[in-house]
């Protein structure tokens, strides 16, 4: 299988990850590309560079606003007195439609949700050739490729046009789809992250040129907390075009292969022509976000199961954290892919 990465994906090193009042190293980190590769290649992956394919396809999802914002935060903020090594935002506005400030830390908190996507001086290009090695990944299977693997990192899909959150500040998997969309195709994202993906839902919710479906554990207890409900369908002509599979915590191989048989029903009533998964590893059982509790063999049954569409395949890397089994659960989806 073809895989796409670029190595300047590394340089987005967040030192802050606050959770539960305290904070701690940032999951998000490199060393996961390690690891990911390693079980890519154990699959047979043969990596390539992408290529840069420049702003319009980003900006095809992410306001210029945004883009902005992302390009020239950090050495805005860099000239707060005082500042912190890194951009985390400590106000937010009560809605979208709320004042955009002109200041660093108005906007900052205006442009990332949470307290888990820090910014520093590379974070940009880290998070540009991640964008763009998908929108390589989508151009190959466009191109008539079955199946592309993408180590997409920093990931994507809590990204909104115009926020970033839970990591993620490009939507890579949005990104793709939109790719797919200018090629003439009509692609579905079926999202098996751990966590829900309301940045793509967000970013399509009121479309149907592109169907959204995730599997994620229940939000009332578990982030992103206010999204991901079973009766968010979409809106205006994305009525039906978004699909919430929330699970128990704890869902096993069976529960969640049990959901799945419902999500690949609904991209097969799509009439989808290609398939962008938003791959999260992260509902294993021993994921340190202890969400679900799905094994290593059960990675490859999920793949053999979407394998089972016949559809072209974009495989999006976005969760799955440092843990003995993230490269042996990448090998083991991989490998279901036929």
């Amino acid at each position: 299988m073809k895989a796409v990465f670029d190595d300047r994906q590394r340089l987005h090193d967040p030192q802050h990850f606050m959770a539960n009042g305290k904070t701690y190293p940032s999951p998000e980190a490199p060393e996961r590309i390690t690891r990911l590769m390693t079980g890519a290649q154990a699959a047979g992956c043969q990596f390539q560079s992408p290529k840069d394919a420049g702003l319009g396809p980003i900006a095809a999802i992410h306001s210029a606003e945004y883009l902005h914002f992302l390009r020239t935060i950090y050495p805005r903020w860099q000239r707060i007195p005082d500042a912190g090594p890194e951009v985390i935002p400590n106000i937010h506005p009560a809605a979208r439609t709320d004042n955009y400030p002109k200041s660093a830390i108005g906007q900052a908190g205006y442009h990332q949700a949470d307290t888990a996507c820090p910014i520093g001086a590379q974070t940009w290009e880290a998070a540009y050739w991640s964008a763009q090695s998908v929108i390589t990944g989508a151009d190959l299977v466009a191109g008539g490729e079955r199946a592309v693997y993408v180590l997409s990192r920093p990931p994507g899909h809590h990204a909104f046009a115009d926020l970033a959150g839970g990591f993620c500040f490009l939507n890579n998997s949005a990104i793709a789809a939109e790719r797919l969309c200018a090629r003439g195709l009509r692609p579905a994202i079926l999202d098996v992250d751990v966590h829900h993906g309301n940045g793509t839902q967000g970013i399509f919710y009121g479309s149907d040129d592109v169907l959204t479906v995730s599997l994620h554990a229940d939000p009332d207890r578990f982030y992103p907390f206010f999204w991901g409900a079973a009766q968010e369908r979409g809106a205006g002509r994305g009525m039906g075009c978004n699909l919430n599979l929330p699970l128990p915590r704890g869902t096993d191989d069976a529960g969640y292969l049990k959901a799945l048989d419902t999500a690949l029903a609904r991209i097969d009533a799509f009439g989808a022509d290609a398939v962008v998964v938003a791959l999260g590893l992260d509902a294993h059982i021993d994921d340190p976000f202890k969400g679900l509790a799905v094994t290593t063999a059960g990675f490859g049954h999920i793949a053999r199961a979407i394998s089972g569409l016949g559809l072209p395949l974009v495989l999006v890397q976005e969760g799955g954290y440092v843990s003995d089994a993230l490269a042996d659960n990448l090998t083991a989806f991989l490998g279901g892919i036929s």
